[in-house]
This record gives structure tokens, sequence and C-alpha cells, in this order.
């Protein structure tokens, strides 16, 4: 049974009775609730401190923090005020309260830019309803973030070879795509410290806007961009770019072979995804996910967090369906997009002057 419990303080009789909701909801659900969290707790609800949002400290990646801030005053850009706390509280969601005279709107945020609303209007068992099969599927999902590394990369792979070589070109070219991950820098709103643990924890990366692979002639390996390098030059075999060789169930763990006498950077955190692509589909050459849009797109009914095992497998179903799985195009809700491709020059000059910048929120 999953477990889960409240931290920070209710400090309003609005937060007071939403809480009570939201407990009366996941326990009714089959969630056992604590006073306070144990080691391996499910989902921590943290209400925030305007002035000082400080974040709950997990014990372990698997917990899910979801941050809930009340305001009373519409700002100008709802997403740009919202987001420094979900950054600043090191939180898997946040929810954004705002009072309107009439009624009150929930936003919810995620760090890859998800951000979509629920309005209340009194209905309560119709609304905790709402909230409970948004936040559930997405909080019981199972990260894979760990990587499992091995200094026995053959030499002859040492300085790359002609998959890496696509990948630096067309790195380039998802570069000059200007793609953001965040409306700002992360660096602006989190202490050296807290962009340590942000990245320890989610692979985010500062540059992290996308990322792309490549099928090696050995087809159950491939190369793939790193966690949060720059895309528009990846050169180092190791670090910039990786060999990703297999998943190891038990570990939970991506398998990645680097040279010898090198300190790695991690992979992705969307490697688990493409690895369950290629491992399905033979004639997929390569993968491209970006933070970005094209119209008319079969997108996932649920916006898993990237690095999770059911987004990968939602994105694999999704393939499996498409016309031509070795040339799909697949949304990711509230997130962008996953594309597939006999090689990267396939990809690119399918989408070329194809993808908009804004994903739309639902």
């Amino acid at each position: 049974m999953h477990s889960f419990t409240v931290a920070g303080h209710q400090e309003t009789s609005f937060l007071t009775w939403f809480m009570n909701n939201i407990r009366e909801k996941f326990t009714e659900k089959g969630y056992r609730y604590l006073q306070e969290p144990e080691d391996n707790i499910r989902i921590v609800f943290n209400l925030l401190d305007r002035q000082k949002p400080r974040p709950f400290r997990r014990k372990a990646q698997a917990t899910f923090v979801v941050s809930i801030i009340e305001e009373h005053e519409k700002p100008e850009d709802i997403f740009k005020a919202a987001y420094p706390y979900l950054i600043r509280s090191l939180a898997n969601h946040l929810i954004y309260v705002l009072h309107h005279d009439d009624h009150v709107e929930f936003y919810f945020i995620t760090p890859e830019q998800g951000f979509y609303k629920i309005r209340y209007d009194g209905d309560d068992e119709s609304f905790f309803q709402k909230v409970f099969e948004r936040l559930e599927p997405v909080a019981s999902s199972e990260l894979v973030i760990n990587n499992e590394f091995y200094d026995d990369l053959d030499q002859s792979l040492w300085n790359g070879n002609i998959h890496t070589e696509k990948i630096y070109h067309s790195g380039r070219k998802l570069n000059e795509m200007n793609l953001l991950p965040a409306p700002f820098p992360l660096e602006e709103y989190l202490t050296p410290r807290d962009m340590r643990q942000l990245k320890r924890l989610y692979g985010i990366g500062g540059l992290s806007y996308g990322n792309l692979s490549s099928r090696d002639d050995n087809e159950s390996h491939f190369w793939m961009s790193a966690s949060g390098v720059d895309k528009g030059n990846m050169r180092n075999v190791g670090q910039d770019i990786l060999y990703i060789t297999g998943f190891n169930r038990d570990k939970n763990a991506m398998e990645i072979r680097v040279p010898p006498e090198i300190t790695p950077k991690r992979a992705s955190v969307d490697a688990i995804e493409h690895w369950m692509i290629y491992k399905e589909y033979p004639d997929v050459g390569a993968i491209v996910h970006i933070h970005a849009w094209m119209d008319g797109v079969q997108a996932t009914e649920i916006n898993y967090p990237c690095g999770t095992i059911q987004l990968a497998k939602a994105v694999a179903d999704l393939v499996r369906s498409s016309e031509d799985p070795s040339r799909a195009v697949i949304g990711l809700k509230n997130h962008g997009l996953t594309i597939t491709g006999r090689d990267l020059d396939d990809i690119f000059e399918r989408i070329d002057g194809k993808v908009v910048n804004q994903v739309p929120m639902t």
C-alpha cells in the first residue's frame, strides 16, 4: 500500500479544507496517511510559505512531492509567477491556487513545463476526483534515472564513429531550434546545492531542451546525448555522447559503456524510453525528443514524468499503433514530442518547418 503525508503549514481555512479533502480522497482510494513521513513514503503534499518556500528533503528518489501555494491576486503571467515556487521547492508538481471573486482555479505545473488547470465551482466530489485522477498516475509512476557505468568500451569506439558524428551534426540543428526547457535559467532561482539536488533527483540540466539518439550497428546498442549537455557541441564520448547497451531491471538502471579513466556524465532521463523503442522496433534507426509540438499528432493520455517506465510504455504503445513505427511522431501530453526515424537526417527532414514551440496544455 502506498503512503502519503502533508508537510508545511496550513495557514488559511481554505488550505485546511483543501488538504482535509485530499486526505479523504487518497485514503478512500487505498493510500495510507502518515502523520510523520517514513523513508520510502510515496507522496508528500508540501504547503509552501510564499516568502520562504522550503523544499521537502526526500530520503528516497521514489518520493513524489507536490508543492502547494495560494495566491489571491492574478499575476500578469501565471506560469512565470508560479514556476519559481516549483523549482525552489524542488517539487515534482506544483499546485498554484488562484482565488477569483466567484471561483477558484488550481493550476498544475511540472518541471518539464506541463501546465494545466482545474476549476473549482463548488462540487467537492467531482473536483477532488479530478485532482486524484490527475495526480495519482504520475505520483505512482516509476523513475529510471540510475546509471550503471562500465569502463570497458571497445577502444575502436573511444573517439566515436559515424553514429556519434551524426549526433554531433543533428545536435547543432537541435540547438538552432532554440527550444528552452524552462521560461528562464534555472540557475537564477536555485542555490548551487539545490541545483545539484534537482539534477540528481530528476536528471534535469540547464541545457536539457531535448535529446537524440542513433542505433549502433549492434542492433541492441545505441548512442545518445547525455543529460544537460550543450546540444550544439557534442563531441566527447562518455561525456557528451553515451554508448547505452541495456537496461538492468533488478537495479532499475541504464547500462552504459564508457572509455576508461573518464568521468562520465549521466544518461538522459529519456534513455529508458529510447531503449524500449529500439528493443521492439528494429527498423527504428534514430529517435529525437524535443520540447515542442506538431499539429495532428497522437498523444499520450497522461502526462507521466520523463524517465518513467509508464511514459516509456505509453510512447511505445503509440509507436506500435502508428502507420509506420519507424517514422512515428508521438505527442507527450503537456510536454513535447518523441519522433522516430530511419536515421537522424530522416527525422530532421520530416519535421523541418512543421514544429511549433508552444506545447498545448490540457
